[in-house]
């Protein structure tokens, strides 16, 4: 069988735009599929943070806060334009759920895990004769404030800018375009897609399907699926409030205990994130009153600016999913660990990949390449057929202009 493109990535969010990237540099060619726009879900609705999950710590999860944080100091220093480090500030009470004690212990191990030749990595307690440093926060009950460096990014431009990395090295975008189904067959893939109101086919070595909160609608049009672990969909609320607390980022404690990051964007402030289960078509998932009347409370909470604010002075709100394992914990103690499953270990045809941070997606793609690498190495990398071309090339002129 005559292959179109060496591997063929379903979804243009984060991971989909790392997979592509690192395939393309690595001389395969490659093709993304994407049903809406770039980052037009998840990958656009983040915390806009690049940080190794400080309170992954207490969920044991060591590896990952290691390996976002070697992502962390990658990105730092090869995209300066698109990420930042920022001051973060943990101000303990003493209803805090979370004694000092433990704080520093997390953010010692944090520090350890970060490099300790790295002095982004150090933290310190701020003394009570500089709290005049941090305007509006509430100093009753306050006990004692931790510093600590994480850093900031623009999600959506990200993830942009990792794509056309991906298009610069040869990758292609079709663009809207949703997968109909995908058959393995003796010696690759045979995909059936609709682009511009048009059902077409494409022949393909391999697919990844990386499409975020549809990773198991997109598994069960291929022919064989995968076989994946039980999902849940989990959405996570944020707000934007008319405030402006300068350049610090805050990390506060809601009654229920949950961490909430209090931030500043774009000249406002950006409160989350929230978790709770979601059912519903991914496309349709928008926030709850409950959950924005949480996040304004936290912030009142801590902030007097805030007090005055109503919901009606919410700028925006937005909800993302995430896509976690089912189990019985809470989703805030569930593992954040990318899922990444495949179809034949050996030499695999169709990987899903389910879940995946933001920080990590350069580590993620890794893996899917040195999972694949057993398909692809059998012949040397095909050139992308002429008769795809025109139209990949029309959609990825478009969403470069986005």
């Amino acid at each position: 069988m005559s292959t179109d493109f060496d591997v063929l990535v379903v979804g243009a969010g984060i991971q989909g735009a790392g997979a592509a990237e690192v395939l393309a540099t690595n001389h395969y060619s490659v093709v993304i599929l994407e049903q809406l726009g770039i980052a037009a879900a998840t990958s656009s609705r983040s915390s806009k943070l690049i940080h190794g999950g400080l309170r992954y710590l207490e969920s044991g999860q060591f590896r990952l806060v290691y390996e976002c944080l070697r992502e962390r100091k990658w990105l730092l220093d090869n995209k300066p334009e698109l990420v930042r480090m920022v001051p973060f500030y943990i101000p303990i009470y003493q209803h805090s759920r979370r004694p000092a004690w433990l704080v520093r212990l997390g953010l010692s191990l944090y520090s350890l895990l970060s490099g300790l030749s790295n002095t982004d990595s150090y933290f310190r307690r701020i003394p009570k004769s500089q709290w005049d440093s941090l305007p509006g926060l509430n100093r009753e009950g306050l006990k004692e404030v931790f510093r600590y460096n994480d850093a900031q990014t623009d999600d959506a431009a990200l993830t942009r800018d990792v794509v056309a990395s991906a298009v610069a090295h040869g990758a292609q975008i079709i663009c809207p375009g949703s997968l109909v189904g995908a058959e393995v067959t003796g010696d690759g893939v045979r995909v059936d897609y609709v682009a511009n109101g048009k059902l077409s086919t494409l022949r393909t070595r391999a697919l990844i399907n990386c499409s975020g909160p549809w990773v198991a609608n997109t598994n069960a049009r291929c022919s064989p699926p995968v076989d994946m672990p039980p999902i849940d969909l989990v959405a996570g609320t944020h707000i934007l409030l008319p405030l402006s607390l300068g350049d610090k980022i805050y990390y506060v404690e809601a009654d229920d205990g949950r961490a909430i990051f209090v931030m500043p964007w774009q000249d406002k402030t950006l409160v989350g994130t929230t978790e709770r289960p979601y059912f519903g078509d991914p496309r349709d998932v928008t926030p709850t009153l409950e959950e924005e009347s949480y996040l304004l409370q936290t912030v009142q909470k801590y902030f007097s600016q805030a007090r005055e604010l109503i919901g009606e002075d919410i700028c925006e709100s937005y909800s993302g999913l995430r896509v976690l394992p089912e189990m019985e914990k809470s989703p805030f103690a569930r593992s954040r660990e990318t899922i990444i499953c495949c179809d034949d270990n050996k030499k695999p045809r169709i990987l899903a990949v389910a879940g995946g941070k933001l920080t990590s997606y350069r580590a993620t793609a890794r893996k899917l390449l040195n999972k694949l690498e057993p398909t692809l190495c059998v012949e040397p990398p095909t050139p992308p057929n002429t008769q795809h071309s025109e139209t990949a090339k029309n959609s990825s002129e478009r969403e470069r202009n986005i």
